[in-house]
């Protein structure tokens, strides 16, 4: 990439950011373009670039003579869901029963699957995977019917490689191992670094399988406080830095928030952890799915003493079930290589070959290319619609990519009971009690917008928003 695409892509983020997450309000106007030019050093035509790119994305608009100006579409409208306030004291109210009856319903083809955080089949490129399994049964030993290398399939662990210099990785094919899936790879991490009674710190609110992971291995967990736009707040995390074994953290538009830590914040809690000796475990599996121009850098991309264990995998990107799932562990590596030696032996040759030959192909990138434009479609749908079919006072995350829209409700609102309601009408919801070991986030919900648009699906969330009036 030469230096004014660089810049050009950095910049016009820069702002895109600084208007999606209100510090650059409606109606005020930007610098010119000659302005745009003497700040960042750059060109006439490359300035142009950057405001030609926020049009397309409808964050602002020009007026004749006097330049350009922020603008407000329908999805900027409704206000941001606020940053959570969780206690700091360890806590383990497992909602089991709730996420029980919530995930019970995976499966079902006569629900509308809100819950689900993945791809719905038909935005997944099913036919040419099918392909590439033929294939990879073809060249491998075997067929694929032997043990693989305990680091895992080579053409895979390449390709992860070479994918890892769009966000500053550099990672080289010995540095990762393979595994049975993302959260294979965060439960190995967890083994490797903690024990029975150490305490972690995840952002709050937190995808409920790492919660329930941590509560299985009977460890303690400190939820931190967690803005939907930035990520964890990082004042919060230091304060609770002396009770803490290791930070797991999910910077890259995690879910529910669908946040993205800017990566002044991520090189900082990288420096803050080395000091302090305290592995991070980061869950990267939603960083290929950005709105923007560019994917976002990982902590990975700051860690120079190996005390980052990077953890990803296809399973919200390409295929669910095939549970592919890779580790850059740093300088925890033999401790993984010998847990999975132990609980796992060896990956699915077969299927593990797949993937790598659909990342080697170039098929994977083209893929993502036309799920990010449905994923970003898709959040402007769905929060045009709640705009339109939701009480006025509902409040959403605005999220840079992912799979997650975070829905705050009316406090008198109740989204178990909503939960309830809604699935006689066919209609499944994450409640927010889901995404929390505290009794916080009642009258929140996460939806999926991994789902196909579509007429059905609008009438859905209107459905939806007709049984939330009724219960404020």
């Amino acid at each position: 990439m030469v230096k004014h695409d660089f810049l050009y892509n950095t910049i016009s983020d820069k702002i895109a950011r600084q208007i999606r997450t209100g510090v650059l309000k409606s109606g005020e106007r930007l610098p010119s373009v000659r302005m745009l030019c003497q700040e960042h050093g750059i060109g006439i035509n490359t300035a142009k670039r950057v405001f030609v790119e926020l049009e397309s994305q409808s964050l602002i608009y020009s007026k004749p003579q006097s330049g350009y100006f922020v603008s407000q579409p329908n999805y900027l409208r409704l206000p941001m869901a606020g940053a959570s306030k969780p206690s700091i004291v360890p806590n383990h109210k497992e909602p089991a029963e709730l996420i029980s009856r919530v995930y019970s319903n995976m499966g079902r083809a006569d629900i509308t699957p809100f819950f689900i955080g993945v791809p719905a089949g038909g935005l997944l490129p099913l036919a040419k995977l099918k392909k590439e399994i033929v294939l990879a049964t073809r060249e491998l030993k075997e067929g694929g019917s032997e043990y693989e290398l305990l680091h895992g399939n080579l053409k895979l662990r390449r390709m992860v490689a070479v994918r890892s210099l769009s966000w500053g990785g550099e990672l080289k094919h010995d540095d990762l191992v393979t595994t049975s899936g993302g959260m294979n790879a965060l439960a190995f991490c967890l083994m490797a670094i903690t024990k029975p009674g150490d305490t972690i710190a995840v952002e709050s609110p937190c995808y409920p399988g790492i919660l329930q992971l941590a509560v299985s291995m009977r460890l303690k967990v400190i939820e931190v406080a967690t803005h939907p736009a930035t990520g964890i707040d990082l004042d919060a995390l230091k304060r609770v830095i002396p009770k803490i074994k290791a930070c797991l953290l999910v910077p890259n538009f995690n879910t529910p928030l669908g946040s993205c830590m800017p990566d002044e914040n991520k090189k900082e809690v990288v420096a803050l952890m080395a000091k302090h000796n305290i592995p991070i475990i980061e869950d990267d599996v939603y960083g290929d799915l950005y709105f923007g121009t560019k994917r976002p850098l990982c902590c990975k991309s700051f860690d120079k003493e190996g005390n980052v264990l990077w953890c990803s995998s296809v399973s919200k990107t390409l295929a669910p079930g095939y549970r592919v799932g890779f580790v850059a562990p740093g300088k925890y590596q033999e401790e993984i290589l010998k847990l999975k030696l132990v609980h796992s032996i060896s990956s699915t040759s077969v299927i593990h070959e797949t993937v790598g030959n659909f990342l080697k192909t170039g098929r994977y990138e083209n893929h993502l290319r036309h799920l990010r434009k449905t994923l970003q479609e898709n959040y402007v749908n769905y929060v045009n619609a709640i705009a339109e079919y939701f009480p006025e006072d509902t409040k959403t995350s605005r999220p840079q990519g992912g799979l997650a829209l975070w829905v705050e409700l009316n406090r008198n609102i109740d989204t178990t009971e909503l939960f309830e309601v809604a699935m006689k009408k066919k209609i499944c919801i994450a409640p927010g009690r889901m995404f929390t070991l505290q009794n916080q986030f009642q009258n929140c919900m996460r939806l999926c917008i991994g789902l196909q648009w579509s007429d059905d699906l609008k009438f859905k969330l209107k459905q939806l928003g007709d049984i939330v009036k009724m219960l404020s």
